[in-house]
Parts: C-alpha cells; structure tokens; sequence
C-alpha cells in the first residue's frame, strides 16, 4: 500500500522516499547539500486547491507524497482534468512565470518546495540538476503522446487497464523495475474522478472495474485499494502491443 509521509519525517534528500525519481535523481551528495539549503515542505488537505491557473508561480515543487490533479476551465463553465501528478512528478516551469493550470490536491499532498529564484540558480550551476529536468520533461511529452491513444482510440475497458497499469508502474516500481506478481497498491481517486480523467461515466469505470475483477485480472481490496495478481496480465488488457511504455 501506498504510504504518506509526514514532512517532519524528510529532512535530509538521501532519505526522501522519492529521492531516485525527483529533480534530483542525478545530483551528487555535495549538490544535493545546495538543494538541501533552499528547499521546504509544504503539505495539503485532500480536495485543496494547490495552485490557481494563472497565478504567479513563487515555488517550484516535487510531490513527495499523494495524488494531485491538474485542471483546466473553458470560459463556459466546463472543467476538464488533463493529467495527474503522483510522487515525483514536477509543478512549475524554470523561466515562466505563471501556471496555466489549476492543481488540486485529490489526496493529502506533501511536497518538497523550492523558490524559484534560487532554483533556477543552481539550474544554472548544476548541470545534473538541469540534465534531469530535460529528461523528466521528455518523459512528460512522451506520457502525454500515449495518454493522447488512451482517450482517443482505446475502448474502455483498455482505458481502465491502462489507468491501473499507469498508476502500479508509478508507485510501485524500483529504479525501472516492475514486479511481476501480487501488486498491492491504492488508486487514490474516486471513480468519479476516474471517470472525468478518462472522458467516461461513472456507470461505465464502475462496469468496466467490476468486469476485470470477475476475469481475475484485479482483485478489488477494500475502498480504493487494488490488487493485481500477475501484472502482465494488467497490461496484455491495455491493448497496447508494442508493450507498456508508460
């Protein structure tokens, strides 16, 4: 199961649970002294509104633990979530000022925070630092390439799969990693949610969830927690032939 962690726990970034996967993956111990000086932590109630789109950015942050939304509102009202950040994931742009999005705390969301000026000078003096961004970067563009077949083209049960299989490899997986059998892990959003992110109704997610636990590809444990038997048997129902690349 998914843990949280309390910010009074993270003081030193050789312990952050997120410590492989962060902005930080690639600094070494002196670098990580630097990051050490400037950063904080902040954490969120469930259902609280981290940042405003278009509000003038003052930190960057690293999730560190939970589950965030980011969101986007038409000029009529409608709303529509457009991705999801989960632990390690990066909020902000270096250089930009603003955020063009609203992010919304779907759980309790910790965070390790850092001001943007000072950020962006060490950017400008640690080449790991800037190294790991512009891979973290790509791996966004290339997650939103996927997600854009998800929504377009996958029938919804292969969306559900792939929602699932998404959220296991993120939380569960150790420096590339994935095991093979008996995943335990929490969805951490709602089926309502669930069903906003992966443009269907409520009644389908419900139908479709239900449907891979009578086919014994997931085992569904009490509230939002999952379990998966045998993983590949996870991703064989995403419908992606080429293999998971998520």
């Amino acid at each position: 199961m998914t843990e949280l962690f309390s910010p009074k726990e993270l003081l030193r970034c050789a312990d952050c649970p997120i410590r492989k996967r962060a902005v930080c993956a690639y600094c070494e111990p002196a670098e990580l002294a630097d990051l050490d000086a400037i950063k904080s932590y902040k954490t969120f109630a469930a259902g609280e509104t981290m940042v405003w789109s278009g509000d003038v950015v003052s930190h960057f942050s690293s999730i560190v633990s939970g589950v965030a939304t980011l969101s986007q509102t038409l000029d009529d009202g409608r709303r529509q979530m457009v991705g999801l950040l989960l632990p390690s994931d990066f909020i902000g742009r270096p250089g930009r000022g603003q955020i063009t999005f609203d992010v919304e705390a779907k759980t309790e969301v910790t965070v390790c925070r850092f001001e943007c000026r000072p950020f962006e000078v060490l950017l400008g003096k640690i080449p790991h630092l800037r190294e790991r961004l512009l891979d973290m970067t790509m791996d966004d563009l290339d997650a939103a390439r996927e997600w854009m077949l998800v929504l377009g083209r996958k029938t919804a049960r292969e969306k559900i799969a792939s929602f699932l299989a998404i959220v296991a490899r993120r939380v569960l997986s150790v420096e590339g990693a994935m095991p093979e059998r008996d995943l335990e892990f929490d969805v951490m959003l709602t089926r309502e949610a669930m069903a906003d992110y992966l443009g269907l109704t409520l009644e389908t997610v419900s139908r479709q969830m239900n449907a891979l636990k009578k086919d014994g590809v997931i085992v569904l444990e009490k509230k939002r927690a999952i379990k998966v038997p045998v993983f590949s048997r996870l991703v064989a129902e995403t419908g992606d032939d080429t293999g998971f690349s998520f």
